[in-house]
């Protein structure tokens, strides 16, 4: 597929997207934008919300990883599925019962002043952090296979790609964008169904006689309780999915900004539990993806292709797709689900961003009627500004796997929100609120010293997911130490 026909591709995926978006930001509101008037179907969003968690790293990342970890990432999806109930029956109820815009309000109620900054600044570093990563990826693929023949530097790459976005959310916000991301969504599983399809077909292998054959099984390990010691273990994946899932969803302005638009918490339930399943079954065809694609690879003498003069796992499904010369049907369906994968979540994260900006550190709802609009309209273009120097400077700094760099930072950067808010749930103490900053700055420097020891000084144990829950727990600790003498 040239670069030619894969631009025109985007193009026209692209006037598909802000067709929607003139219909549904006809409003211009910052009721639209931020909430979009509490009436979006429970199943619409459930739908969307898929293509918005499983993003550009799922589709490109995860499939790259099986040949180093095999199937062992399903452990940490399992811990997943365990979380969504945790975020549907605790968190939801809390949320629709404050009737929140954003998320972080709760520890102003709850808490006081610097608790909702402090919490409101931990999403957002998080947030930055971990959609610069998913576009970052797909940036990458569209350079290597597009635009490095065009001669376009990989700077305009991000450029370009956070413009389109910023275009088709400006007006419609999370309204536009419940909608989106449905039809991102559809286009994202159709590839990958596809993809399988089509590469077993050139296999000369059905999909029962790939599943059982003994390619398959030298990729489709995914329990791993030999050693507790090891990264991979069952208990640490699953525990440390688990607490992923309630920070990266139900702590999350984003995630939980499309459920809010809801029309009642039974719906937002609904689509939370809904959700979870298709989730943990799209997830598991990636992985079936990921092992066809390094058969095939090897069957056919195709290498993993070199970014920087390394190999790069992330990149062998579309060196496949596009390079293989397999069918232009294939390429089609590989642009298709990337483009999707790469707008679902970096739309969504740019309206949230905006959203908890203006919200939790504007305070735009004390701000004069007129002047909201402006306000939000400015802040949307400065996230979207910051989002493209976060994502050029990842070229340049990171060196491992995608999917298993965005876990390991939200081991340090979700930890005091987990904290925070089971504190606000679980206990009725009141805290010295001053101090609250303090407490989240030791309890992530603490996990940042434990995450980097060497697993020598630990008898041989290797510190993984489990970075998350235990920083949670150190702020909550932390929390109890300067909690006030007399409970409310």
């Amino acid at each position: 597929m040239s670069a030619t026909q894969i631009l025109l591709l985007i193009g026209i995926y692209f006037l598909v997207l802000m067709l929607i978006s003139y219909f549904t930001g006809k409003n211009d509101s910052n009721t639209d934008f931020f909430k979009a008037g509490r009436q979006s179907p429970w199943y619409v969003v459930a739908f969307g919300m898929v293509g918005a968690s499983l993003s550009g790293v799922t589709f490109i990342s995860v499939p790259g990883w099986v040949e180093a970890s095999e199937f062992s990432y399903m452990q940490v999806v399992l811990g997943y599925l365990v979380g969504y109930f945790v975020v549907a029956y605790l968190l939801l109820p809390i949320y629709y019962r404050y009737n929140l815009t954003s998320i972080y309000e709760y520890l102003l109620d709850r808490f006081g002043v610097v608790s909702h900054k402090t919490g409101a600044f931990f999403f957002f570093i998080s947030r930055v952090l971990g959609a610069s990563f998913r576009l970052y990826l797909v940036a990458i693929v569209l350079q290597q296979f597009v635009f490095d023949d065009l001669g376009v530097r990989f700077e305009m790459t991000v450029v370009l790609s956070i413009l389109l976005i910023w275009v088709y959310t400006n007006r419609g916000g999370i309204k536009t964008i419940v909608w989106t991301d449905t039809l991102q969504t559809l286009f994202m599983i159709l590839a990958v169904v596809l993809s399988i399809s089509l590469i077993n077909r050139e296999l000369d292998w059905s999909f029962g006689e790939f599943l059982a054959s003994d390619e398959l099984k030298s990729y489709n390990k995914f329990l791993f309780t030999d050693s507790l010691l090891e990264r991979n273990h069952f208990i640490k994946s699953f525990i440390g999915g688990m607490f992923v899932t309630i920070c990266m969803t139900g702590l999350d302005q984003d995630m939980m900004q499309k459920n809010l638009t809801c029309k009642t918490l039974k719906d937002a339930q609904k689509n939370m539990v809904s959700f979870s399943f298709v989730l943990v079954g799209a997830t598991f065809l990636f992985m079936l993806l990921g092992a066809l694609l390094f058969i095939y690879a090897g069957k056919n003498g195709i290498s993993v292709p070199l970014m920087d003069g390394e190999p790069k796992s992330d990149l062998l499904f579309p060196e496949i797709a596009l390079n293989s010369g397999l069918s232009l049907t294939l390429a089609v369906t590989f642009m298709l689900g990337l483009i999707a994968a790469a707008y679902s979540s970096a739309d969504s994260a740019l309206t949230s961003l905006t959203t908890s900006f203006c919200v939790d550190f504007l305070e735009i709802e004390k701000r004069k009627e007129e002047d909201q609009k402006k306000i939000r309209k400015r802040t949307h273009i400065a996230m979207s500004v910051l989002l493209i120097l976060v994502i050029i400077s990842f070229k340049y700094i990171l060196s491992r796997n995608v999917i298993d760099s965005l876990l390991i930072v939200a081991g340090y950067t979700y930890g005091p929100l987990l904290g925070l808010f089971a504190f606000g749930i679980f206990t009725k103490y009141q805290i010295k609120d001053k101090l609250v900053w303090l407490v989240c700055g030791v309890a992530v420097l603490l996990i940042s010293f434990l995450g980097n020891i060497d697993p020598e000084y630990l008898g041989g144990y290797v510190v993984g997911y489990e970075l998350l829950p235990l920083n949670g727990l150190l702020t909550f600790l932390g929390l109890l130490a300067i909690r006030k003498k007399v409970a409310s």
